[in-house]
């Protein structure tokens, strides 16, 4: 379903599957409560310890954490194969509106299929449909599936099941512990919020939603429920601990603007609606991949990579890239909500011969950004304002560099202060002074990749982990608010093309009336969180 952007690149009724495949086992009692009776019982009775039972690192079936998959594109179908490989995690249903394989797009041709192969040790796997690009919930099946009779058949596991919607899944699939979400954006929130409300532990990939008002609510349930929820991107995250060791120690004297800038958007980004109407592609369930958004015809145009530069749709390049690299820096200088949200942003124009025109665009992201957050004081720290720059945009050129014939690189982030400033990667990787106090790095480099940042290794142990001790871990939906709220007051601010006053206490924009309309959505019969 998600044509995802890896961070590492440059850089409503369903007609009914096959029986077979979407089958869902009944029993007059289910695997957790099962579990729950026989821990119970077992008071008073030897436990063998579980190597001797099954061998050593033997994982029991009742000690695996059953996850549904949600969202089969490329990105989804990217980052299954590594979750196949966590023997503590068994895959027993994917799901997506789109069956087969066709008009799927990626960053190269035959990568994505030989990653397929080598994972489920079959050398002749095809995709099916138009045989280019991987895609869609039959492949989904047919990955876990071959995976398991290929690389575990002692396990003996039955065919997953399989699903076009999503909401069908969280009814019918009752012994299930947690979901995973890799769907484009404008489902993340409602699908967590459904997840959740069943006692479903979420992962769920970049923006929590992309909506504010909708955000909130996914963060509040979360806070009020027992079950472990993970945003994704929180693994990528840099270390801001060198920087924050020179910025304490005086480097570059009072702190006043972030700067972060990335090359993206990397896909078309239309400046105008589709006029023509194709044909839905068989096997696509054109209404659910909508979901709660107005209906409106088909058009390749919306789907697959180029969802996330459509308002209804994605976040844009911020809520793509953002929470990799800014997430950490929330974090480190305590931002909350900003007072102002200012955008800069292209147009594009077009021509009524003998007259050009501007075209009116508030349903996609402009070519090219620049919206400056400002953040009030927080205790000790001053006020600080956070620049986000897209669409090959960048800050002026310091002098600092000027005066070494260098310029900016593609992507990256700088840190000023009133007396120096602070030069490194996007990712807040390799920071440099280039003015102000001279200072010696004094965290060890391997540490300043941050803990987060080798846990890209470690996540799904981690989930694991947390989803049976109940504790949760870093990345939680919680602790996300404020780079939430950034995010989608970014997409506001572009949409209204005006400087924002925000009222973070009542959720409102308070200059611009008319802007508060973009902080929630319509909700289509059959999509209202309250009721799914």
């Amino acid at each position: 379903m998600k044509n995802d952007i890896n961070p590492n690149v440059i850089s409503a009724d369903i007609q009914q599957e096959n029986s077979s495949n979407n089958s869902v086992k009944k029993s007059s009692i289910s695997r957790r409560k099962f579990v729950e009776m026989t821990a119970a019982s077992a008071i008073g009775f030897t436990i063998l310890p579980r190597h001797v039972l099954g061998g050593k690192n033997f994982i029991p079936p009742s000690d695996k954490i059953t996850l549904a998959y949600i969202g089969c594109g490329t990105q989804g179908i990217r980052e299954l194969l590594p979750l196949l490989a966590n023997e503590q995690i068994h895959v027993v249903a994917v799901c997506d509106p789109n069956k087969e394989a066709v008009g799927y797009k990626d960053w190269a041709k035959d990568w994505l299929k030989s990653e397929i192969r080598k994972t489920i040790k079959s050398a002749d796997w095809n995709p099916g449909g138009d045989n280019m690009i991987p895609g869609g919930r039959d492949n989904g099946k047919s990955i876990v599936d071959t995976f398991y009779a290929n690389v575990h058949p002692e396990l003996k596991y039955n065919g997953c099941n399989v699903y076009a919607d999503a909401r069908e899944l969280m009814e019918k699939e009752k012994d299930l512990d947690a979901v995973k979400i890799m769907t484009p954006d404008h489902l993340h929130g409602i699908l967590s919020m459904a997840a959740m409300k069943r006692g479903k532990h979420v992962l769920v990939h970049k923006p929590l939603s992309n909506r504010l008002l909708e955000g909130k609510k996914v963060i509040a349930m979360a806070r009020n429920s027992k079950v472990i929820t993970h945003l994704i991107p929180w693994d990528s995250n840099g270390s801001m601990e060198q920087v924050m060791a020179w910025i304490n120690a005086g480097a570059i004297g009072k702190l006043t603007e972030v700067h972060n800038w990335t090359n993206r958007p990397v896909w078309p980004q239309y400046s105008q609606i589709p006029s023509d109407t194709p044909p839905v592609p068989n096997g696509l369930d054109w209404n659910l991949w909508l979901g709660p958004e107005a209906d409106r015809p088909y058009h390749p145009n919306y789907t697959n990579m180029v969802f996330r530069g459509w308002y209804d749709f994605g976040g844009g390049s911020m809520a793509d890239m953002g929470h990799y690299s800014l997430w950490t820096v929330f974090n480190a200088l305590q931002l909350t909500s900003p007072t102002i949200v200012e955008p800069n942003l292209s147009h594009v124009c077009g021509m009524h011969d003998p007259v050009p025109y501007e075209i009116e665009n508030n349903f996609s992201f402009p070519m090219a950004s620049s919206v400056r957050f400002k953040y009030p004081a927080n205790g000790s720290r001053p006020p600080i304002d956070l620049v986000w720059y897209d669409g090959g945009m960048r800050p002026p050129v310091p002098v600092e560099l000027l005066n070494d014939n260098k310029e900016l690189p593609a992507e990256g982030m700088m840190f000023v202060g009133d007396q120096g400033r602070i030069l490194a990667g996007f990712n807040v990787q390799d920071p440099q002074i280039i003015s102000g106090k001279k200072m010696e790095k004094s965290v060890n480099e391997n540490t300043n990749k941050g803990n987060q940042v080798q846990q890209t290794s470690q996540a799904l142990p981690l989930f694991v982990d947390a989803c049976k001790t109940g504790k949760q871990y870093p990345g939680n939906f919680s602790e996300a608010e404020h780079i939430t709220e950034a995010i989608n007051l970014y997409a506001v601010a572009l949409r209204a093309k005006k400087l924002l006053k925000y009222d973070a206490a009542n959720l409102t924009i308070t200059n611009v009336p008319e802007a508060n309309k973009y902080l929630s959505r319509e909700y289509r019969q059959g999509w209202d969180p309250a009721t799914i």
